[in-house]
Order: structure tokens, then sequence, then C-alpha cells
């Protein structure tokens, strides 16, 4: 067999993380760069493939037998530098457990290969677990659409997906419908990820990934939705806005009472502060007076409309 010479990769360099990083630091560097390169929601030009390495990177030094062997390999490397791995590096451990098709087997590259041998692909799993191959679970992404009541007041919305999931039998990757109980939080905003810790795609002898539900919520019929602010169009009479006074009207909380300050204009936008959607602090709620005139459908009313315009003699386009 022919001497392998590779392009040495710098695990460490491709997580953005120190040599001496704790596992957590290894992971939460992993997650934040899984989701910044994930080809399903990236538009780098580059994505599939830092994907790829961030995936790698993260296969190795998340698990500790295969960190501390690539530990050994020195701190002399340099990313980019041809390497040539050291004897009984290429080390083909029993084979059984699940075969990764080639799709999958092309995410790790060939320096990974010429350390932790071709059969690193394999589980390699036997009694007691030696030398079995782990790969995380992708974090997932999709997107929920909830009324304006559910994010007011929270709740619970019932989610149908399709999963990836693995045959032991066959070594194969099959679809399979799941359905999956979500509880909304009450005063989520429009944008918000709902994070389902372990939810999303399915790992290789390690956890699974995390489901990320981007919400949005549905356009009402009433109510207009800006952050944790809500408007709200109410009704007067042309006396209430003249004169002043209370009026009672219907909102997401509950029915309230404004006080509408005399000589108002119509579209006036009066504020209820923390009557918004919940959270630390709350949202607002915007009240926009909206005249509406009374018809002249009766003999008293047209009377009414007459006396008006003779007494008040007001000409609004003056």
């Amino acid at each position: 067999m022919g001497v392998v010479i590779v392009e040495f990769r710098d695990y460490y360099q491709t997580l953005g993380v120190a040599r001496d990083a704790s596992p957590e630091e290894i992971k939460r560097s992993y997650r934040k760069l899984a989701r910044r390169y994930h080809p399903d929601v990236s538009q780098e030009s580059n994505a599939e493939q830092q994907f790829k390495e961030v995936g790698e990177a993260y296969a190795v030094l998340s698990d500790p037998e295969k960190r501390a062997a690539y530990d050994r390999l020195g701190a002399d490397w340099r990313a980019g530098e041809a390497f040539r791995p050291p004897p009984g590096a290429d080390h083909d451990g029993p084979s059984g457990g699940h075969s990764f098709s080639e799709e999958e087997a092309a995410q790790f590259s060939d320096f990974f290969d010429a350390v932790f041998g071709s059969r690193a692909r394999r589980s390699g799993s036997q009694a007691g677990g030696h030398g079995s191959f782990h790969m995380p679970g992708r974090d997932q992404h999709a997107r929920i659409e909830i009324t304006l009541e559910e994010a007011f007041h929270g709740g619970t919305r019932q989610l149908r997906l399709q999963v990836p999931e693995l045959d032991p039998a066959t070594g194969s990757w099959t679809a399979r419908d799941r359905v999956l109980d979500v509880r909304i939080p009450a005063g989520v905003r429009e944008g918000q990820q709902i994070r389902l810790a372990g939810q999303g795609g399915p790992g290789v002898q390690a956890p699974a990934g995390d489901l990320y539900l981007e919400v949005m919520i549905r356009p009402h019929d009433r109510y207009r939705v800006d952050g944790r602010d809500i408007s709200v169009d109410v009704r007067v009479t042309p006396w209430e806005l003249a004169l002043g006074g209370e009026v009672e009207f219907q909102t997401p909380g509950g029915l309230v009472q404004l006080n509408v300050p005399a000589g108002s204009a119509n579209g006036r936008r009066l504020r209820l502060k923390g009557r918004g959607l919940p959270g630390k602090p709350p949202g607002d709620l915007y009240a926009v007076l909206q005249v509406v005139l009374p018809p002249a459908d009766t003999p008293r009313a047209r009377e009414l409309y007459e006396t008006m315009a003779r007494d008040l003699a007001f000409d609004p386009r003056r």
C-alpha cells in the first residue's frame, strides 16, 4: 500500500475554539456554525462545503477517544499543510453496524479517512460499544402559523412532520410521519423561534438535533400586530370626539375602558400601556379613533342634522 499524503485539517480552527475548549464550548460553537451554514437556510455560496467541514470537526472533537487520537498528532501541523499519517493511524476496526451511503460518507474528508481509517464511516458497534462512530443529528428548521389569540394567551398546537429514521436491519434511511405537541408560550412574537430540544434530525449513536420553529402570526380581521404592540380601530360618535368621555371596547385581553379626551380628532391614536402582547416588558395597545356618523334616515335625525347645519355654521374646508 502506498503512503497517503493529504492536507491537514485543523478541527479546532474549523469550529473557532481553543485546543483546550470544553465539550460545552465545542457543542455551542458547532450548533452556531451548523445553523449558519445549513444548506436549507444559508445564503452563502460555499454553505454546503462549510457545513460538511463543521460536521466532520464536531464528529471528532465531540468524541473523547477520537479527540485524544487527533490531539496526539501534535500541535505543529497547520491547516493546509501536507500531512503524512503516522504508522498505525489508519486502523481498520471491526466491521458491522450501519454502513453510510456514498452521500453520507461524502461529508468526511480524505484527512479523516487517513487518521481514523475508512472503516470509521461504519458504526463498528459490538459488545461493549468499543470503536463505535458517533454523528450528532442536524438541527432542523420549519415554520408554524398561529393565531393572535394563541400568541397572546399561549396554547398547544399539534404539528405533523415527516422525519428520517434509520432502519437497523437494512442500514438505510426511511421517512415516517411524526406528530408533535408544540407548546406555544404566551407573548411569542412574529419571527421568534420556538426550540424543541432533541426533535430535529436523528443522530448516529449520538443525540438528535433540535427543531426550530419560526413563528408566523396569522393576519387578524380586527387587530394589527407590530412586535409586541397591537393596534385596533375603535369606533366613536361625533359627540364622543367633541365632548370626550369613556368608551368600552374589546381587546385580546378582554374588555377595557378608554378615556377619550374632548376635542379629539378622527384617527387619533391613544396608547394603553402594557395592554399588548405579554412579555418583559409587555407591549402596548394603540386605540385608533374612527368616527362613525349616524345616518339621517328618520325625520328626527334629519331635523338634528339641519339644526347643526344652521346653528353651528361649521365649514370643514376653511
